[in-house]
């Protein structure tokens, strides 16, 4: 229905509803007017009326229409520019699709420009065979004219040539192979006649992280606290140490990580205590008396052990250095004794050895000088204590012999391997590290119980003290090939679960039995 049909059927109604409206009023009893100026007037009336009505129902007609219009247009509009939108992606579509049919083509013709190439090169090498082909048979033929024989007499030479010199280089590579392994056997066997001699046997102190001081009286206690806990407050800021005071009687404890702070602590402690006047003021003079005497002690003890060895003066930083060691211990080994230890068996090893003795010890007693360094040098004590080794002037051979002994960097000298093989000596010798037969037993069940927990293990056994297990494998099940795999994955699994000194030794049997009997 069109807009124009809309306004009519409009009119048309509103007009009626008025003529209705008209004849009921005219049609009613009480509205019959009286005289003809009665009934002229009403009709007059009713026809400005009707008139007024007409007008209004149009202009609401008209406006109605506008907004049907408007709400029409609108639509068409929204429709419009959603087919516009279409129409703008279909043509992008067809557009991508065009350029994709284009690349396409243009790759089928490049795939052909390079299939007929290559069918051009093939054509050629094959072309270039032949000729080569046909140029090495008349070649063949001319050199079998020209040396009298033919070709299966010159392989026979030829090989017979080469067979000899490879017989003369095969000799010469066997000599050289001789002589290096006859060179590397003198030095293994002097490693080994190293490890045979005699070790060296002393005491050695556990040393811990704590020290106890004894009291005279509980009532001592209070005057080590202090006022607000002052003079305690002093003393661990003098010293850096902790001092713990609690229901222990008659004693109180210092607890330190370092072992040099900790008996500074306790030297000036028990001093105070058996002085009596304890503040303060009184603390600081104490503790800076207590440091000096422990330099002193520090700096004998280093000297000491160069006298006892035999191996002249130190540096006197140097000195110090080593005589700090008696204050710190590692695998329940005192580091001073420990480095005399090792001083003595490097000396030992060299005498054997046709090496200078003093050279050796001192090296030996300086391999651990890198544990007395604080914070002064980065890296490990090996490091640290080959650069202070250097900075206080010793030869370059025994600097490099305190580096390389934990194996860090590559020996260079005989030197390098008589520390290296005292220190092991040192280490391992029985008695040098502390351990129950409880924890003892335990590791060796750990490590039987890691090796058997592979596939294919039929048994293992921790031998020589829990530093090799061997383990027996069933050959049905595992070859050869995954024996070697085996041992480095048995050797990884003992490294991330058990705690262990030293190095062990992962040892996989795997062997064919064949029995029979002779009747």
């Amino acid at each position: 229905m069109t807009v124009s049909a809309i306004i009519g059927a409009i009119l048309a109604a509103l007009i009626a509803g008025v003529l209705a409206f008209l004849l009921g009023r005219i049609s009613k009893p009480d509205a019959v007017p009286e005289s003809e100026e009665e009934r002229k007037r009403v009709l007059a009336a009713a026809t400005s009326e009707a008139d007024a009505l007409r007008r209004q129902a149009a202009v609401e007609a008209k406006e109605g229409a506008q907004r049907i219009r408007g709400e029409v247009e609108n639509e068409l509009r929204g429709r419009r520019q959603e087919m516009d939108r279409a129409a703008a992606e279909i043509g992008a579509r067809a557009e991508a699709a065009d350029r994709r049919d284009r690349e396409m083509k243009a790759e089928r013709e490049n795939l052909a420009r390079k299939e007929k190439q290559l069918l051009a090169r093939e054509q050629a090498a094959e072309t270039v065979a032949r000729t080569a082909a046909s140029a090495a048979a008349e070649a063949r033929s001319r050199l079998e004219k020209i040396a009298g024989m033919n070709e299966t007499e010159a392989r026979k030479l030829l090989a017979a040539e080469v067979t000899a010199e490879a017989r003369a280089a095969a000799a010469s590579e066997i000599k050289r192979v001789e002589d290096e392994a006859q060179a590397q056997a003198k030095q293994k066997a002097q490693l080994i006649l190293g490890a045979a001699i005699q070790r060296h046997a002393s005491e050695y102190v556990a040393e811990r992280t704590v020290a106890v001081v004894p009291l005279p009286s509980d009532d001592m206690k209070g005057r080590i606290i202090g006022r607000e806990g002052r003079n305690i407050r002093a003393l661990e800021s003098a010293t850096g140490i902790d001092l713990i005071i609690d229901d222990t009687p008659e004693a109180v404890v210092i607890s330190c990580f370092d072992p040099v702070r900790r008996e500074i602590a306790r030297l000036a402690l028990t001093r105070l205590i058996a002085d009596g006047r304890i503040h303060p003021t009184r603390i600081e003079e104490m503790v800076r008396k207590a440091k000096d005497e422990v330099e002193q002690q520090c700096k004998e003890a280093g000297d000491q052990a160069a006298f006892d060895l035999g191996i002249g003066r130190l540096h006197p930083d140097l000195g110090r250095l080593l005589g700090k060691l008696r204050y710190r211990s590692g695998t329940a080994q005192n580091l001073l004794a420990h480095s005399i230890e090792v001083g003595f068996l490097a000396g030992t090893i060299a005498g054997e050895l046709g090496y200078p003795v003093k050279v050796a010890r001192r090296a030996g007693l300086l391999h651990d000088i890198g544990c007395g360094v604080d914070q002064e040098v980065e890296g490990s004590h090996a490091f640290a204590g080959a650069v202070m080794a250097r900075k206080f002037g010793e030869s370059a051979k025994i600097c490099h012999a305190i580096e390389a002994h934990h194996g860090e960097v590559p020996a260079e000298d005989v030197l390098d391997h008589i520390v290296d093989a005292a220190n092991v000596l040192a280490n391992q010798r029985p008695g040098a590290r502390r351990e129950s037969l409880e924890s003892y037993v335990q590791r060796l069940n750990d490590l039987e119980r890691v090796a058997s927990s592979f596939d294919g293990v039929e048994r293992a056994f921790a031998i020589q003290a829990g530093r090799e297990v061997r383990v027996l494998v069933e050959n049905s099940k595992v070859t050869d090939e995954q024996a070697r795999l085996l041992s480095r994955d048995i050797a990884r699994k003992v490294e991330a679960q058990l705690s262990y000194p030293g190095q062990i030794r992962v040892s996989v049997v795997r062997e064919t039995r064949a029995v029979e009997f002779a009747k």
